[in-house]
This record gives C-alpha cells, sequence and structure tokens, in this order.
C-alpha cells in the first residue's frame, strides 16, 4: 500500500492525504486529499464512494501546507490528482476521478 498521513487542524478536524494506485487500474498513482471531523470518517467516505481497500498507517506522508489549503477550500472536501505531484496539474473533484469513462487529465486515455 502506497503512504499517507493526515494532519489534525486546531478546529478539531482532519485532512488525510493519501497516495493509492489508480482505481481505473491505470498505471499510475493519484493523491487523494479528504477533509473530515476525524481519521476514521475521511476513511469511510473514501470506502463509500467505491474505493474499499483504503487504509491509513502511519504518518509517513501527511499532507503539505498547500494540499491542506487546496481542500479546505474545496466545497466536498475531496480532491485528487495524479503523484507524484505535477507542479503543471490542478485538483480535480473525486467524482472525475470515479466517473466511467472519463477521460484523463492530459486528454490521453
Amino acid at each position: 500500500m502506497a503512504g499517507g498521513g493526515f494532519s489534525k487542524l486546531p478546529g478539531g478536524s482532519v485532512v488525510v492525504a493519501l497516495t493509492l494506485p489508480s482505481p481505473l487500474g491505470e498505471q499510475e498513482n493519484v493523491r487523494v486529499l479528504v477533509h473530515a471531523a476525524n481519521r476514521a470518517r475521511a476513511l469511510t467516505r473514501l470506502r463509500n464512494l467505491g474505493l474499499r481497500a483504503v487504509y491509513l498507517r502511519g504518518n509517513t506522508h501527511p499532507p503539505t501546507p498547500d494540499e491542506v489549503t487546496a481542500v479546505l477550500h474545496h466545497p466536498d472536501g475531496l480532491l485528487w490528482r495524479t503523484a507524484p505531484d505535477g507542479a503543471d496539474e490542478l485538483w480535480h473533484p473525486i467524482r472525475a476521478l470515479l466517473r466511467p469513462g472519463r477521460s484523463s487529465p492530459t486528454g490521453v486515455r
């Protein structure tokens, strides 16, 4: 399983960041950010979307301050982009990753 971690915010909520294999079966990994009340709820949000085998073991790759800012400013509190981080790629809403038949962010399937 790829790396992940969390950051506890002053208000008590957490931001969880996980690097996972792409659920579309592509060879690339994706970095997923989740904002929730606690770590268990963050993982439950991902599992409810169909990412069943999601676990957070340790805090080896916590979210960066830029990642925390990105997820806090998104209305859904769930974002993703390909990993390793491409400097030119923007964050995408989670539904763009899980939607069947989506085109990749680069436009190439």
